[in-house]
This record gives C-alpha cells, structure tokens and sequence, in this order.
C-alpha cells in the first residue's frame, strides 16, 4: 500500500461532476497542485452520460490520491453527490468543489492553517468569481468585505450578514467529524441546497474562522444559452425550491429562537432573492406571473414590518404591487428597480405630495409606500431625469427596422407645447467604436407620454466591422426648443419582439465575418443587437476565425493589444499621475502670473477662492487664471476662465507650473509643491470640532501616515484665519507655523460685513431672490445645518429633524424658509411646501443666501461664525447633541453655554422661538456682538484686497 494511503488525508476535496468531461482534469488539477500536498481527491459523478465517470476513472488510475465513485441515478441536484463523498472521505476536514471551478493554489494549507489554529469547525474563505467569456479578465470578489481581515466567532448570531450573504459551500472547510456529530448532509432532490447547508452549518458550528484569503476560483460563463440550474429563474419550479429551501431554514431558527437572524434573512430575501426573480417577469406569459405571485405572496406577507423597513423605497413599492397583481404598475417598478436611476411613471402629485401612481391611494398601506415624494423626482429638470423609454412596436420591412415607442412624461416635465425632435442612434457597445444616427420621423405628446416612430434602415446603413463590436445599443435622444435635454435607451418586454428576425448587413470585414444582426433584449431589458452568421459556409468561415482566435499569432497579438490597453490604464492611474507630475515639477519652468483655483474639492465656485479672484479680475490684473473642477461637466462656473478637471493631466500640469495655488481644503494631498509656487490656504470655516491632529482619528494613526499627513500640510504658505479662536484651534491642530498665519478674515466675509454696514440689499442677494420668486415682504428664515456621520465614518442621508409640512403650514404666511444643506447632503422637498421652504442646496456660494436671510437657524455647522458678522439673531438647534458629541471628534467649547443665540432641543421649542421674530432678534443683540468680536475680530471688510495688494498688486511681496 502508498504511503499516501497508510496516512490520514488533511482534507478531503470532494469534486462533484455531470457530464463534464472536459474541465473535470482542471478542477481535480487544481486539488492535486496545493502547496498542500497530504490532500485526497473524491470525485462524485451525478450518473454522467458524457464519459465524464470514464474521464474519472482515468483520473484516479494516474494518481493514488484520487477516488471516483458513481451514483447508481442521476439526483438532479448537486446535494447527493456531495453526501455520497462526505460518506467516503478519509480526511480530518472535508470541502467541496465544483468540476467547472478550480481552488487557488495555497487553498487547502490556508484553510487548514486556520482551522488549526483557531479550532474552528468551519473556516470560510474568500470566492473569487471569473468570468471566463469576458474579454478583459473580469473577476469580482463575493461579499469582499465580509473577508477584509482574520476573524473568529463563537456563534453566527455574531455575525449575522454570513448567514444571509455567503451563502455558498463551496469557499468552505469543514471538520468532518463535526459534520458526522453534528448529522449534516445536502436536501436531496431540490435545488438550492447550498442555502441550506450552509445555514444548517453555520448554525451548528461552535467557532467560525473567516480568512482574507482567496480560496475558491467560482467560474462564470455569462454568455451561454443553457442557464445553469440556479440560472433558470424562468422556470418556475426553480422559485418553489426556492422558496421551499427558505422555509426549511425558517423553522430550524424558529425552533432555535433566532428571530433576530431570521430577520436579517427576510430583508436579504425581500432584496436579492426577490428581486432575482421581479427582473424576469417582463419577458415572462400572464401564467407564470400569477403563479409566481400566488407563492410569493404566501411567503412574504407575513415578514414583519421591520423587514420592509429597511428596503429602498422602489424595493417596496416593488413588494407592494407584486402582493397586489398589479402588473400594470409592477412592470415600470421592476424598470427601475433594474436601472436605478431611472423614472417609469408619469408620477401622480396629490395633496402636496407626489406618488407612483393614483390606483391604491385608498389603502393607508399603499398610500404610504406608493408615496415617492423623498425620491426627488418632482424636483429635477428633464435633463436630470433618466426616462423609461417602452417600445411599443417593433417592425421589419424593406425601408428597414421600424421602431415605436412611448417616452414617460413625469408630471408633464416636458411643456405639452415644446418643440421635439429626436434621433435614434445605434452605437457599438464597446468603446471607440462606429455609432450610426436615424432622424426620428413622428414625435408628439399623447396623454402622459411622448410618443415617437422611426425607420432605421441597417441593412443599408449600419456597418459594423465585425467580431469587435458584436453587440449594438439602440438609444433616443430628445430635443426640446432647440435643446438637447435626454438620453434613454429602449425597453422591451415579453411580446416586444416577437417575429423579429435576422436583418442582413454588410460588415467592414466582410460577410464572411457575419451577415445578421439579431434583436434581444439585454441584460437590464433593454433593446440591443447582435450580430451572428447565416448559412453553413458563413458559419464554417467564422468557426474557422474563431479557432484562429486561439492560435499561438492570435494570442500574441492579443496580448499586445491588451498590453497596450494596460499601458494606457496606467497611464491614467493615480500613482503614474503622482509619479509625473513630481517629474514635470522638476522639469518645467514656473510661468509668472499663473493662479489656481479650486474651492471645497472643486466642487464649487464660491467661498473666499472665489472672493479673491474676483477681486484681482475687479482690478483688471495681467493674470492667467485657472479654476478647477469635478465631475464630469463643470456648472455655475465664470466663463472667462479656463477650467481644468480635477485629477485630469491638464490640471495636472496647471498645478505643476502655477505660480499661485489658491484654495479652501486642500489640493490632492499626494501632490508635491514646488518652492517657486506660493500656496495660500483660505480655509472653509472657523471650528467648533476639533480638527487635524486634535482629532482622534489622526492621533492613533501610524506614524508614516501621521508624517505623510504632515507633509500635505506643510506645504501652505500662507494660512488665512479670521481670529484669535482660529490661531488657538486650526494653526496649533494643523501644525502651522506663527509666520505663515495670514491675519486677513475671510476673503468670503468681506460681503457680509459690507451688508452689515450698509442700509440696501446686497446685489447678488438680490438676484438670488428675484430668481428664486422670493416674496420681498416677508422675513427670510435659513436652516443650514451641518452633516451627521455613521459610526462607520460615512455621511449619513440627511432628513429633517423636524415636519416640513408642518413648519411650512405654521409660519408660510409669515416667513421664507431656505433650506441649506451641507455640501455633502442633498435635499428633497415636498410640493406641498413650494413657495414656502425653498431649497437653496445647490447654489453654489452660500454668501447670497446669508445676504438675503433675516434668522439663521443652525446647529453645529461653522456657518454659525460668518453669520455672526451680519448681527442677525441666530437659533440653534442641537436636537441630537448627546449622540452627536458621542459620535464626533469632539468639540473646542461648550456651544449650550456661547451660543449666541436660544438653543433648542425639539422641534416644538424651535416652533415657540420662531414664533416671535421680533422677541428673537431684540434678545440676541448683545451676544451676538460679543460672540462676533471673540471669534473673527480679524474680518473687517477688506480681506479680498489686502490679500490681492500683497500677492499680487503691483508691489506685491510674490511679484
């Protein structure tokens, strides 16, 4: 007998296969290759007609470390064969594998190692899923950061999110005596089994191991005519197994009174399960919806309300309308539900609120989840709105494809008397390559949709190259009056291209290469073609080009097409970018009169950046200016300016050879400052939270990363600060040294001490409220408050810590109310409120709307400083200062006791201050005063101009 067999095995990889003869060898090699190597093979074949037990034979004849067994019928599922080798296995520990996939290399010793160390029952690693078909090696890593470090629990209970995510078996080791003790095997004869044993696994286990490491390589093949068995979700025995598998799972955490994991289960259910299935109903018969929706009803109408709670708004109106059978609803909900962003409703505004639809408004329930009002829809202009586009008819004649449809026409955004013109363009799915344009021949309004036909003659038109670009996307845009205002892709559903055929085309390489293009619906519904080839020599010539894809040339000139497409990737990589621009630093020169700009990231232009430049364009200086932007299209910016992406190589180089760097946050912190390029450092506010080093975050960091820090930092200049507070709290958090302190003020505060000297309205405010529609015989009220973080650092949504509605209701007759939202959050108002509460979020400069206000109505945020100068009575409202003061950095006093203002705790309190404006402001006068002298005594007016005389005036210190 081998020394092999006198041996324990560490592990017992068990390979299941059904007619798979040809990967079969590559999974099995994939075990017998672990840098593991006392490791046993059990090959499990599901009755194979193919050879693939004849293939397993062979397999396990040259190597003593493998065994195949086969089961006397085919089980259907993928859950017996693997009991069949659990029954057999020798080694101390078992795992599982699938003969399309394959296990990374140091797997085995990884798993094992961890098991061993820990005594753990059940070690998990990380899945690494390939997608073999695709042209440029896409992988993704399944439920990555459930596997970011090294982690033991005594329970599942502890970690809950395994339970309901990871739920494959195969990215796992198990001891095998605890799956002997512990009685688990796979359900036989249903699908899904994984589910189950993994939720029996986790639960039975008395330590669970979860390791960063890469373990199991899953193999996906995308485009493929067989579905796999999980895949075929148009089959609908494959939802009863399903389902059947969930309710098993319920009653074992039933019986052992997880309700708290049966929770987490539930609201996974209700957002991926579920919703693996609402994707499928558009292109499935009236039968199978009904039976669908009569299993799916009698499983999720009784989840608790707390797992509809935490769904996105369309997750529930999905849920909704699917326990309701309204098809008619449900099918433009799963549009968007599919493609996030878009709008598939003509929408409903009722009662100051605007809702999916008017049917089931009567039903409190309904009312309720049918009401998308905090989506924001109403409030966006038709070039924001992405609009479900339905093909209403598909046609094939001799002028070419005519092509129908109805576009959405949310709450009549687009002007029933607007002049339309449209364009259908078919563009090549992969980048850099051909689009074709047909004129849409009818466009019109017809009720609450835009209805449109064209005729796109491909036959004559469409030239294709051939096997590149094999996939074609069919999009409309629309132009009101003259403005292009939308872009949407085609939707299409179950009946949408019945009877469609081949259309011939004539591709650049020739009909050899295809001579078909083929209409189907994409992955998110959409309307897209392919092309394919027609008759037997047009197949044999493309199997033939196909095979010589894959010969030794082919691959090389692919590799060198994908090494060039690497290369140009890093070019455009964060680290090349870095690695260049410290190369151009040292060698291009300086060019004088150069001046960057950028304010909050580039997000704006506005803040004291802005103040200053208008201050030196003012004076009519002999400047170069740039501003910075991001994103991908620049707005509210000057037009006599050039502007540069931010992190584009013509920023890049602006920052590189600029004489002045001017800014309110920071310039990408990796970026070296040459020392012929003065950096002045504005700032975006005094302090009330501690910041830099003071925070606690920064004082635990690693020292290189402390140092790294540092470095950004020491590269100011110049530091504005507008006061003793700001010396004693930003330069010493920020490290900065006396002689770089600018005691200027704000260049941003100059407006408001000017307004507070000055009997007329500002101007800009002015302008602000004529186009706004701001009544100018009441008083204005600001709310600008600052943002809330997660205990995970992330910002959270913001959401009124009081009713709009209500407010609005109270004091509209009395007063404006603006709402400001930190720079990180957005906001959605009701209709109810229009005219009332206004939203000025998206303006770029907060000064206006400071200008304009009367009360400011704040919490934490610094505004609380710049407005003290105007002398306008402030309230603060610090309804979660207990949770805040836990969760934040810390603050550098006590705002309950120099508040200069009525703090308040509860929306009510805030409603009794507002109520009496003149009490407010007579009350607050002398605290006002008092609290603007301690914290920007150095803000007089003149910051703008003292800092353009010294920098860049005629005699400037810089020139």
């Amino acid at each position: 007998m081998s020394q092999h067999h006198d041996r324990t095995p560490d592990i017992s990889v068990v390979v299941i296969v059904y007619n798979d003869a040809d990967r079969l060898p590559t999974a099995v090699q994939s075990v017998l290759d672990q840098t593991l190597q006392n490791v046993e093979v059990i090959i499990s074949d599901d009755h194979s007609t193919d050879g693939s037990f004849q293939v397993a034979q062979q397999l396990a004849a040259s190597s003593d470390r493998v065994r195949a067994i086969q089961l006397a019928e085919n089980s259907g599922g993928c859950g017996e064969p693997r009991n069949q080798g659990i029954a057999i296995a020798r080694g101390r520990y078992v795992m599982f594998l699938d003969s399309d996939d394959t296990l990374e290399v140091n797997a085995c010793r990884n798993m094992l190692e961890a098991a061993e160390r820990t005594g753990a029952d059940l070690v998990s690693g990380l899945c690494l899923r390939v997608h073999t078909d695709s042209r440029s090696g896409k992988t993704a890593k399944w439920y990555q950061w459930l596997y970011r470090q090294t982690r033991t629990f005594d329970s599942i209970a502890e970690i809950p999110d395994l339970l309901v995510f990871d739920t494959l078996s195969t990215n796992k080791c198990y001891r095998r005596e605890f799956l002997l003790d512990s009685g688990l095997t796979f359900p036989r004869g249903i699908h899904y089994e994984d589910l189950l044993f993994s939720a029996q696994a986790y639960l039975a286990a008395s330590r669970i191991t979860l390791i960063p490491n890469t373990v199991y390589h899953w193999n996906v093949v995308e485009k493929t005519e067989e579905k796999s068995i999980s895949n075929r979700r148009h089959e609908i025995n494959n939802f009863a197994d399903r389902l059947e598998i969930h309710r098993r799972i319920d009653r074992i955490l039933a019986e052992e009174g997880h309700d708290e994991l049966k929770l987490h289960k539930d609201i996974k259910f209700l957002k991926h399960d579920l919703v693996l299935y609402l994707r499928e109903l558009p292109f499935l018969d009236d039968e199978y919806r009904h039976h669908f929706a009569e299993m799916a009803n009698g499983y999720i109408r009784h989840f608790p309300d707390e797992a509809y709670a935490e769904l996105s708004p369309i997750h529930r109106l999905c849920a909704y309308l699917l326990l309701r059978e309204d098809w008619e609803h449900l099918m433009p909900a799963i549009d968007t539900l599919i493609n996030k962003t878009k709008v598939s409703s003509p929408l409903l505004e009722r009662d100051g609120r605007v809702y999916w639809c008017a049917e089931h408004l009567d039903d409190p329930m309904g009312r309720a989840v049918l009401d998308v009002t905090d989506l924001g829809y109403h409030a966006r202009p038709v070039q924001r709105l992405n609009l479900r586009n339905a093909v209403t008819r598909y046609k094939e004649n001799a002028a070419g494809v005519v092509l129908a449809g109805s576009l959405v026409n949310p709450l009549g955004v687009i002007p029933p008397d607007a002049r339309l013109e449209g364009e259908l363009e078919f563009r090549a799915r992969r980048k850099s390559l051909q689009s074709f344009r047909f004129p849409v021949t009818d466009i019109r309004h017809e009720g609450e949709a835009v209805t449109w036909q064209a005729t796109a003659a491909l036959a004559s038109r469409l030239r294709p190259v051939g096997l590149v670009d094999d996939v074609w996307d069919v999009r409309l845009h629309l132009t009101v009056d003259g403005e292009h205002r939308t872009t949407s892709r085609l939707t299409v559903g179950r009946t949408d291209l019945e009877g469609a055929g081949e259309i011939r085309i004539r591709p650049r390489l020739g009909r050899m290469m295809a001579d078909r293009i083929l209409p189907h619906a994409s992955a998110n519904g959409h309307l897209a073609f392919r092309l394919t080839q027609h008759g037997k020599l047009a197949q044999r010539t493309s199997s033939l080009v196909q095979r010589n894809i894959q010969s030794p040339p082919a691959r090389m000139a692919k590799k060198m097409v994908r090494k060039v497409s690497s290369v140009r990737k890093d070019l455009h990589s964060g680290p090349r970018k870095i690695e260049t621009f410290e190369r151009m630093i040292r060698v291009l020169p300086v060019r004088k009169g150069t001046v960057v700009f950028e304010s909050h990231l580039g997000k704006q232009y506005s803040d004291s950046p802005r103040a200053i430049y208008e201050e030196m364009r003012r004076r009519g200086l002999p400047f170069k200016y740039y501003w910075s932007y991001a994103g991908s299209r620049p707005e509210g910016f000057p037009e006599d300016v050039e502007l540069v992406r931010r992190w584009s190589w013509p920023y890049l180089r602006a920052l590189a050879q600029a004489e002045f760097w001017i800014d309110n946050q920071g310039f990408p912190l990796k970026l070296p400052k040459r020392p012929e390029t003065t950096y002045i450092q504005t700032w975006h506010g005094s302090a009330l939270k501690r910041m830099g080093f003071d925070e606690p975050h920064y004082r635990i960091m690693p020292e290189h990363e402390q140092q790294a820090y540092q470095r950004s930092i020491d590269r100011f200049d110049h530091f504005v600060v507008r006061g003793e507070h700001d010396e004693k709290t930003l330069a010493r958090a920020y490290r900065i040294p006396e002689e770089k302190l600018l005691r200027t003020g704000y260049p941003r505060n100059d407006a408001l001490v000017r307004a507070r000297e000055s009997a007329t309205l500002d101007p800009a405010a002015r302008e602000l409220a004529e186009r706004l529609g701001i009544r100018s015989d009441l008083p204005v009220v600001l709310y600008a408050p600052t943002f809330r973080a997660q205990a995970n650092g992330k910002v959270r949504k913001f959401e009124f810590p009081f009713d709009v509605e209500e407010f609005a209701d109270r004091f509209g007759d009395r007063f404006t109310l603006l709402i400001r939202t930190h720079y990180l959050n957005n906001v959605t108002l009701p209709p109810s409120v229009a005219g009332r509460v206004i939203n000025v979020s998206e303006e770029p400069d907060i000064t206006p709307v400071m200008l304009l206000s009367d009360v400011l109505i704040t919490d934490y945020s610094s505004v609380m400083f710049d407005y003290s100068l105007l002398q306008r009575p402030m309230v603060f409202f610090t309804y979660d200062w207990d949770e805040y003061a836990r969760n934040s950095r810390g603050t550098y006093f006590d705002l309950s006791e120099q508040a200069p203002g009525p703090v308040v705790g509860t929306s009510e309190e805030l409603f009794d201050v507002l109520s009496d404006l003149d009490a407010l402001a007579s009350g607050c006068e002398g605290r006002i005063k008092e609290f603007m002298s301690q914290y920007g005594e150095y803000d007089r007016g003149d910051a703008a101009a003292r800092i353009v005389d010294r920098f860049f005036g005629a005699e400037g210190e810089a020139r």
